[in-house]
């Protein structure tokens, strides 16, 4: 039997699944991917939208495959905002196709200019995905990707505006407190070594030097010599504490502290942090601002 291409299946997808608005109906559909998009497009669309994202708490976007459910959803989006950078590694066949077929999307990463991201040659795409590790990115983004909303869905113009405006202000807020925090924690002890390698973004906005036992994405993972390698630098630096991921198994950062404990030095795990995925919608850490929150306290409470 021959393979069907994913075009094909969208094609079909769309002309069966596509519903009909109705008259006066003006929710506007968006699907998202990860939660942290989740929860952006939320802040600013508000009641005038129709939010569905594909991933939940603690879903690994690097690994991350789409579902037949996913393909139905985006087939009967009216938007699709992504992160790209390749961040969704195995769904950027299926963003190409949705493209091919006259589905609007947008990838978060290309409203960012270039000296907004980071360069890594150690990355597929070059660049290193994680853009919300800087609130002043998420700044950025924010007050375009309310310009694209209002350019798409013209008649919700003004809410998206609104919204758009509070939060960029809850965000400057967010940011000014992250530095009054990290404030506490001394230059040499802002060293943080984590289950991969996420908080780049993060390190340069706040002064941190950030380790990753695993590479930009958990596809690539650890050895026995990145174990070691890592272990050498903790003792070398007097780290006290490593941090496990909520979206990244824990059993290498575990590997680590044993390599650091067999050489005589001890290093606590000192909590785990969201990094690739928000918390449960029903916690602290469900939205971007208490994720952020939240990883700031742990890293600094771990580290001093």
């Amino acid at each position: 039997m021959k393979k069907i291409s994913i075009l094909v299946v969208f094609t079909m997808l769309f002309v069966a699944c596509k519903p009909v608005k109705k008259e006066g109906d003006i929710k506007f559909t968006v699907v998202t991917t990860t939660t942290m998009i989740t929860d952006l497009v939320k802040k600013i669309g508000g009641n005038a939208i129709e939010i569905k994202g594909i991933m939940g708490a603690g879903v690994d976007p690097h690994l991350y495959k789409a579902s037949a459910g996913d393909l139905t959803k985006l087939s009967n989006a009216d938007l699709i905002v992504y992160n790209g950078l390749h961040l969704e590694g195995k769904l950027v066949d299926v963003f190409e196709k949705m493209n091919q077929i006259g589905k609007k999307t947008i990838a978060l990463g290309t409203l960012l200019s270039p000296k907004q991201i980071i360069n890594s040659k150690a990355f597929v795409s070059s660049h290193d995905p994680h853009i919300w590790f800087s609130v002043q990115n998420w700044i950025t983004i924010t007050i375009k990707l309310v310009e694209e909303l209002k350019k798409i869905d013209p008649i919700n113009a003004e809410v998206y505006a609104q919204n758009g405006e509070a939060y960029v202000k809850e965000l400057q807020d967010l940011d000014t407190e992250l530095k009054a925090k990290i404030a506490e924690l001394p230059t040499e002890k802002r060293i943080l070594v984590t289950a991969h390698d996420a908080f780049s973004y993060f390190g340069k906005a706040y002064d941190f030097k950030v380790v990753g036992l695993q590479g930009l994405s958990t596809a690539t993972e650890a050895g026995v010599k990145d174990v070691q390698r890592i272990s050498d630098f903790i003792i070398e630096n007097k780290v006290k504490a490593v941090f496990i991921e909520s979206s990244v198994p824990k059993r290498t950062v575990e590997a680590l502290q044993a390599s650091v404990n067999s050489k005589g030095q001890e290093v606590e795990i000192g909590g785990e942090l969201f990094s690739d995925a928000l918390g449960n919608s029903s916690e602290e850490t469900g939205t971007y601002i208490g994720m952020f929150r939240y990883n700031v306290a742990t890293i600094v409470n771990a580290l001093k």
